[in-house]
């Protein structure tokens, strides 16, 4: 006689390993301590950053901005010379998730202080670009291209996968509740609306180049993150989700395949079937 695994017990413990991938062992004190500790927040619970950043598209959308990011030499060398991205992989998404679940969802003073902490670090945080380029973390231009990159990331992502996506209010609405934060980290007058979104990621352009450690970070994000053997398989089906969502332009300069008609059909449903499954793996741990 088969006897068929407890299919919620599977579902929580997917869901705790999916949480404490991406928020780290602190995860559910500091859950608890953002959404549980009384105060005044930067946004209301009606604003679209909150539907964004609380839904699991957001996993494709992550993987898709670092792609899109490191595409500008600057910001790229800043990584490179920086960053543990290699070392310690989980460690750099589990700080960054949480800047995000704090600015996103916690009090409006611990929101400042998070903000405050980064732009500290960024501070310290300069050196001289392997074209000769000197830059530094906290150049407001540097700044901006990160903030475009990752909210055009995670807007497509969730028009594509996530679970209610926007109208076009609803997508200028997230653009400027972004513009917030952005604005708090030294974001020079950042977009507002999706057309001006577009705008400034056209205006980069002349700017963005395929760099040796461009190169190498996307083939260390897509092919070799330190996983277990079972979470491979699923993994790369959200590498591959991630790489669909970047224009043929973004994708030349890192040497990323590009077939649309797969792309559109295949690799869309499995992007659909993963976000949807991490999505039902972590609504148990709520």
């Amino acid at each position: 006689m088969t006897v068929l695994p407890d299919l919620d017990a599977v579902r929580k413990n997917l869901g705790r390993s999916l949480f404490g991938l991406v928020a780290g062992p602190d995860g559910p004190a500091n859950r608890s301590r953002i959404h549980d500790t009384p105060g005044p927040r930067w946004f209301d619970e009606a604003r679209p950053v909150r539907r964004v950043h609380a839904d699991a598209s957001m996993f494709v959308g992550g993987l898709r901005a670092l792609l899109l990011q490191s595409l500008h030499p600057l910001a790229m060398a800043g990584v490179a010379e920086h960053s543990d991205y290699r070392g310690d992989p989980w460690g750099r998404l589990q700080r960054t998730s949480t800047f995000l679940a704090v600015t996103t969802f916690g009090p409006a003073a611990d929101a400042q202080r998070a903000v405050d902490r980064v732009r500290g670090i960024h501070r310290r945080v300069s050196g001289v670009a392997p074209d000769g380029r000197p830059y530094s973390a906290g150049d407001p231009h540097l700044l901006e291209w990160v903030h475009i990159a990752e909210v055009d990331s995670f807007l497509l992502a969730h028009q594509l996968y996530g679970a209610q996506p926007f109208d076009q209010s609803g997508r200028d609405g997230y653009v400027a509740d972004t513009a917030r934060v952005a604005s708090a980290l030294g974001v020079v007058d950042p977009p507002r609306t999706e057309c001006e979104l577009a705008e400034r990621i056209d205006a980069f352009r002349p700017e963005l180049s395929s760099t040796q450690a461009a190169r190498e970070a996307a083939r260390y994000l897509l092919l070799t993150p330190p996983l277990p053997v079972v979470a491979r398989a699923p993994y790369g089906l959200l590498a591959a989700t991630s790489v669909a969502m970047l224009p043929a332009w973004a994708r030349m300069p890192l040497r990323l395949p590009y077939f649309p008609p797969v792309e559109a059909t295949v690799i869309r449903l499995s992007g659909r079937v993963v976000v949807g499954g991490i999505r039902w793996a972590l609504t148990a741990t709520r």
